[in-house]
């Protein structure tokens, strides 16, 4: 959002505020945000450093909602999750308290149910190696981990009765 002109830090802190009030966001995001309204690499910090004491700003949330929201909404897996968090520039410890807070019942039942669907759309495919494959690459362009794949048995009986 190009904004012609500086802002002054105090302008920009309530404007903040506003945007870190409405949604979680990233360190990086703020700071983008800072950059585009002209601000300099100190004031930023200052700025960000003021949002993280007044609570506008927390990684550790951050990447708690970001993971549940992209697992509920989206169906993504593990791996999918960690990536999206490693792009928007978070600390190691906070993914991994991310990741942890998904629930592995729910995370099971969400691999089990995308796989059965996935699995049922590909009905038409006679070649089972060509079924397996497209139903494997769909699953880890979700994000899901080859081990819960391993671990999946097909509905085959099922899936003949589907034709």
């Amino acid at each position: 959002m190009f904004r012609p002109g500086r802002i002054s830090k105090e302008k920009a802190l309530q404007k903040l505020r506003h945007y870190c009030g409405y949604q979680e966001r990233s360190h990086g995001e703020v700071k983008q945000r800072l950059y585009g309204y002209g601000l300099y690499k100190q004031e930023a910090e200052e700025i960000i450093a003021s949002l993280i004491e007044t609570g506008y700003l927390n990684e550790e949330r951050f990447a708690i909602q970001f993971a549940s929201g992209k697992f509920r909404m989206k169906g993504w897996g593990r791996q999918k999750i960690l990536n999206g968090l490693k792009e928007k520039g978070i600390s190691s410890y906070n993914i991994r308290k991310a990741l942890e807070s998904i629930n592995p019942g729910e995370y099971a039942k969400s691999f089990t149910r995308l796989a059965e669907k996935k699995w049922f759309s590909l009905r038409g495919e006679k070649n089972i190696f060509v079924k397996k494959t497209k139903w494997r690459n769909y699953l880890l362009q979700k994000g899901f981990e080859p081990a819960l794949m391993q671990s999946f048995s097909f509905p085959e009986k099922a899936g003949r009765n589907a034709d």
